[in-house]
């Protein structure tokens, strides 16, 4: 094959003078000084005229005469470390680049053979590598010799419209021979080499990636159309020692970047190959990417003038995928001889090359999968509800006894205020119960007063139980538990035990320890439906009278914020008087004058990181050391494990979450702590961390924690039982729960129609699809690999979030198709004249909210958008799905692992393989038909008008004369919408 003419190139006696004296680039204004790599790839390019000048009178250049050359132009001797032999190899290496670019037209001239062997000729009068250097034997810079590349050329046939990409271009000697190319791109990773490339190809972009993800990192519009490449066979800038998977990266991430139809030719080590039981599965991976076309080995005496005799291979691989991935047919089973034996083999069995689709030399825009483009809301700064709204709770004392002077036997009785009665209170909605012991016992008479708008009991917005849990909350606030406890600038107890001792001052100075004294805390213990977000608001909004105008609200997760607000609105408050922690940066200082803090558990246990505060000591800034608000541990159980317990398995660390948790009680020891859990007494794990409840220290029947959770093992059920109902008559718990006594349960059999199990099957198919492609995934991204996991947080993240997205959309699915017998059945109930109440486990409000952020608001009184189940997996994919490259390195014990890699701006890395499989099942599941949620269909088919939507949604969709629109719900529509209902229905 003719080697083409460069279109255009550059030779030494083209580059300006300043050259000879290492001043390169004095001519460029924009740069004062040439760096440290820039006057040595000047002075080696000088060495390499004067080499190239014994070549070309067909001398061998000997070492005298490298040592010469190089001391001359830099001005002394190796021994004086000013240059290395590693450079006098290099500068011998661009010398024999610049003669082929010399003769480029008369080798052109030649037949392949004939070609051969004058580069051969050429090779042998070069001096032999017989000194390494430690930066050449760590890295594996072994360039490609002269013989070796032009075989490698001829075996990826360039043609003059090609796009040619080398991802480890060393000094060039391979990119010698693709320069009548259309164009060509280079990539070296070591500063040294790049420089000189930037020189000898100056209009050539030089890229500076590792090359084992060279797809994920060039620019997305650049795709070649050929690849050649010698990458190195298993030494990694990341990782300590050798691995011989680093080569396959190299193979991999290049054939992945590679234009369909393109072909990619590599020197490997000889083992790169499928009769290797290490790499034969991963070669019919490969073929389901490529197809090997040619693979021969190589004996070590190729490479022998470069101060190697490691056996090589020499493989083409074709960019369409192979009809049997195991054919590996194309392999030559023997050492091939000679470089000229190799090239006979070349002539005779690489095909020639597919026709390309889609390769460019463009470097296109970064296209990302638009989720949405509406800005950020805004935090509101919250008005403060007047304090002159709020009156003294009316109630009065009374003595308790048994009905009828003594309790029935069974495990639940009916639940009423048995210490207090409250003035125009009201029954809960729902009967209550509480257990047979809990209500043996009352709870003391107490005497604090809240401060509410008197509304709240006159319209029933708080029945008389949630009111009495406001009481004694109220009541335990008053009081400081006994005794004065050490806490450091850790917000450790000093002392508390020995594992807390040993953590609590870990760098030895101290830790600044203060003597405190804890005000009294308070359990919240009612079961679903008791209305525990009223009763914690309701709390908040009696402190708030009092003019304690800061609370933090600490839950489960960021979805119970809408709750949250809704709680505090149905009390009155502005729902933008709750704030997420997440609208202010970590680091950050809080700046919110009063109003409620809300935060995950997951995000108080943040610590602090690339010299930014934890987000306990942020919030613990916001409250001040003197703050004696409200502080709501919602859903209090995510703190079970606080401190460290023995187990079956032996002792079980505390977690970072329970850590948090106890630090931010510490930290603000005047706060009025409460504890809402329905399953606080189910587990001692699930009282150690509630210090504010008193059951040890003085005064107390137990003198440490340790103590107290021993003695409560040891007890097992009856001691917590017993633990509930002392809390309980110290009026420091409470725990009702609804009553379900009268229920009578009739199951609604619904019989799956052929069109749904077709419809089931289908999804089913698609995410049995999607897991395949979540496993390729994870190998891509080096969080997995054949050797093992290489980051199980992210693996456990990345098949949590899918089984997670699986476990909702087929819930959804589901239910969506039990509807039409729903439907039937509640027409037939309403008929008879009934009222038919609905419980739905997901409105997919979220879902919702994210999709009209995509719509422009002018747009939603006629809506085309699609809110099915479907969207659930879709938005799995492109929020959930992992794309993130990771990149592998050697621990400190020197163990393979990986971690998030990000480019030089900061920006993640994403992998361009796992990118491809998402969006290619983004499109197929945007094909896959539709099942409305269970919610619409009830309002398509019934009407907005005939269903009173009690939910936490404030938009919805609703269909009008076939038009569908969005329908905006106020904070009052629940209220209203439910009374209209009874109104009509009272009416009828």
């Amino acid at each position: 094959m003719p080697v083409h003419a460069a279109t255009q190139t550059s030779s030494v006696s083209s580059l300006p003078p300043s050259v000879l004296d290492g001043d390169l680039f004095s001519h460029a204004p924009e740069v004062q000084r040439p760096s440290a790599y820039q006057q040595r790839a000047a002075r080696l390019i000088a060495v390499a005229e004067d080499v190239l000048a014994v070549l070309c009178r067909g001398e061998a250049v000997t070492t005298a005469i490298l040592r010469a050359a190089m001391e001359a132009i830099f001005d002394g001797s190796d021994a004086q470390g000013l240059w290395a032999w590693k450079d006098a190899y290099e500068a011998q290496e661009l010398a024999s680049l610049l003669f082929v670019r010399k003769y480029r037209d008369a080798l052109a001239q030649r037949e392949p053979l004939a070609r051969l062997a004058t580069l051969e000729k050429l090779q042998s009068l070069l001096a032999t590598h017989t000194r390494r250097s430690d930066v050449s034997q760590r890295w594996q810079q072994f360039s490609t010799p002269l013989a070796l590349g032009f075989v490698l050329a001829e075996a990826l046939k360039i043609g003059p419209e090609d796009v040619v990409l080398e991802p480890s271009a060393g000094t060039g000697l391979l990119a010698g021979f693709a320069e009548g190319a259309r164009a060509l791109r280079l990539n070296e990773l070591e500063p040294g080499r790049r420089n000189v490339l930037k020189v000898l190809f100056p209009d050539t972009p030089v890229s500076d990636h590792n090359a084992e993800y060279i797809d994920d990192l060039l620019p997305r519009g650049f795709r070649p159309s050929a690849v050649i490449m010698n990458p190195p066979f298993s030494t990694s800038p990341t990782m300590a020692g050798t691995s011989p998977a680093v080569a396959g990266r190299h193979v991999f991430s290049a054939l992945n970047r590679l234009a369909e139809g393109g072909r990619l030719a590599a020197i490997t080590g000889r083992t790169f190959a499928p009769d290797s039981p290490k790499w034969r599965e991963a070669f019919v991976r490969l073929q389901g990417i490529g197809r090997v076309v040619f693979s021969a080995p190589l004996p070590g005496g190729i490479y022998a003038k470069h101060g190697t005799s490691f056996e090589t291979r020499l493989t083409v691989i074709d960019r369409l995928p192979a009809e049997d991935p195991r054919d590996f047919s194309a392999y030559v089973p023997d050492l091939v001889g000679s470089a000229a034996d190799l090239l006979k083999l070349v002539l005779r069995q690489v095909p020639d090359r597919l026709p390309v689709n889609g390769h460019s030399a463009e470097s296109a825009p970064v296209k990302a999968l638009v989720i949405s483009s509406a800005p950020a809301p805004q935090v509101k700064k919250p008005e403060p509800v007047t304090i002159t709204e709020g009156l003294p709770l009316a109630y009065q004392t009374v003595d308790w006894s048994a009905p009828d002077g003594e309790l029935r036997e069974c495990l639940y009785e009916a639940y009423a205020p048995q210490s207090v009665a409250i003035e125009g209170a009201g029954n809960h909605p729902t009967p209550l119960v509480q257990s047979a012991a809990m209500a043996s016992v009352a709870p003391p008479k107490p005497s604090y007063v809240p401060t509410l708008p008197r509304r709240l009991v006159d319209e029933g917005v708080l029945s008389d139980a949630q009111l009495e849990s406001i009481v004694y909350a109220g009541e335990a606030h008053e009081r400081l538990l006994p005794g004065e406890w050490a806490v450091n600038r850790h917000y450790d107890l000093a002392g508390e035990s020995e594992i807390e001792a040993d953590g609590a001052d870990d760098d030895g100075d101290g830790g600044a320890v203060r003597s405190v004294r804890f005000r009294q805390g308070w359990f919240l213990g009612d079961g679903t439906g008791c209305g525990k977000g009223r009763q914690v608001a309701g709390i908040i909004l009696d402190n708030r009278l009092k003019g304690r105008t800061r609370a933090v609200w600490v839950s489960k997760n960021d979805k119970l914020l809408e709750d949250a607000r809704r709680d505090w609105a149905a009390l009155g408050g502005d729902p933008a008087q709750v704030v997420p922690l997440s609208k202010f940066k970590q680091g950050q200082s809080i700046d919110l004058a009063d109003g409620i803090l809300f935060l995950t558990y997951g995000t108080l246990r943040s610590g602090a990181r690339q010299g930014k505060k934890s987000r306990l000591d942020q919030i613990v800034e916001w409250l001040g050391p003197d703050f004696d608000g409200p502080l709501m541990f919602d859903e209090s159980h995510a703190l079970a494990n606080a401190t460290s317990e023995k187990g079956e398995r032996g002792v079980k660390a505390a977690s970072a979450q329970g850590q948090a948790g106890l630090r931010l009680q510490r930290a603000v020891p005047n706060a009025r702590v409460v504890y809402v859990s329905a399953t606080g007494a189910t587990h001692v794990s699930n009282l150690a961390y509630a210090e504010r409840l008193g059951l040890w220290g003085e005064e107390t029947a137990f003198a440490t924690r340790a103590a107290f959770v021993q003695a409560m093992e040891a007890g097992g059920v009856a001691a917590m039982e017993v633990i509930s109902r002392d809390l309980k008559a110290m009026g420091l718990y409470m725990a009702r729960s609804l009553s379900y006594d009268g229920v009578e349960v009739d199951i609604l059999e619904h019989a799956l129609t052929p069109e749904q199990i077709e419809i089931y099957d289908s999804f089913a198919e698609a995410y049995h699809v999607i897991h395949q492609n979540l496993h390729a995934a994870l190998d891509a991204l080096n969080i997995t690999s054949d050797e093992g996991t290489l980051n199980k947080n992210a693996k456990s993240a990345a098949l949590s979030a899918f089984e997670g997205s699986k476990q909702r959309f087929f819930n959804h699915m589901l239910t969506a198709m039990k509807c039409p017998s729903l439907i039937k059945a509640i027409a037939a109930d309403t008929e008879r004249g009934d009222a038919v109440i609905v419980q739905l486990v997901s409105t997919g409000e979220a879902l919702l909210e994210r999709r009209l952020t995509e719509v422009p608001s002018a747009e939603w009184n006629d809506l085309t958008v699609d809110i099915t189940p479907r969207e659930y997996v879709l938005d799995y994919l492109a929020h959930s799905f992992p794309t993130q490259l990771f990149e592998i390195y050697t621990d400190e014990d020197g163990n393979a692992r990986s971690r998030p890699m990000f480019d030089a701006q900061g920006n993640p890395v994403i992998n361009r393989e796992a990118e491809a499989r998402r969006d290619k099942m983004i499109e197929h599941l945007a094909s896959l038909p539709a099942v409305p949620t269970a919610l619409d269909q009830l309002l398509h088919h019934f009407g907005s008008d005939a269903v009173a939507e009690v939910t936490g949604r404030s938009l919805r969709l609703v269909r009008k004369n076939g038009v569908l629109k969005v329908e905006k719900r106020p904070a009052s529509s629940n209220l209203s919408e439910a009374r209209l209902t009874w109104t009509i229905k009272s009416a009828s």
